[in-house]
């Protein structure tokens, strides 16, 4: 079985000081490096303790050898593509979730609205209301009465009320009375 970390860790956009700045209780890059690469041993504990840090279900960091998975062979630079010296696993979006948290949900476009294309789908993370002003300017969905939604960028948050602006040229701000929820955009998958 090898580890996952170093592609779970570049997914979340993490450097390795990142990573180790981010366990509990802290350690180094240089240990991270390590167990990403299996020159020290990924115990249980450490396991557990990366897989808190990068908000992640512990087992998701282990695979078997033998399953083939989509890879990232290539990064698309301003001077064109540039091959990886080492190809790396590409992470799921629904791995990227928090082990302890709600699944992610995902919202799929059926028409173009403001940047987004028929078939696309958008993966949001489930946020506490209390979290809601680290989405602030970023693309949300929210919970409103009877079953509906409101989806948009978050311009605003006021005491219990939270400020949309939709995607959608020339429409008016929403604003929603004590969402049960905000869900912030992690990521768009876009068939080509």
């Amino acid at each position: 079985m090898t580890n996952r970390i170093r592609d779970i860790r570049k997914a979340k956009g993490l450097t390795l000081a990142d990573l180790a700045a981010a366990c509990d209780p802290p350690t180094t890059a240089q240990t991270i490096g390590r167990l990403e690469t299996g020159m020290r041993s990924l115990s249980l504990t450490w396991m557990n303790r990366i897989g808190t840090a990068l908000e992640v279900d512990p087992a998701s960091l282990m695979r078997a050898e033998d399953s083939e998975r989509a890879r990232i062979v290539a990064e698309l630079a301003a001077t064109g593509p540039e091959a990886l010296t080492t190809p790396r696993e590409a992470v799921l979006p629904s791995e990227l979730a928090a082990a302890d948290g709600p699944a992610p949900l995902v919202l799929a476009v059926s028409a173009s609205v403001g940047e987004y294309r028929p078939g696309d789908l958008v993966w949001l993370r489930q946020l506490a209301p209390e979290e809601a002003q680290s989405a602030i300017n970023r693309d949300c969905l929210l919970p409103r009465p009877g079953g509906r939604f409101a989806f948009g960028r978050l311009i605003d948050r006021r005491g219990t009320l939270v400020g949309l602006l939709p995607p959608g040229a020339g429409q008016k701000q929403v604003v929603v009375d004590n969402p049960a929820w905000i869900a912030v955009a992690m990521m768009l998958v876009r068939p080509l």
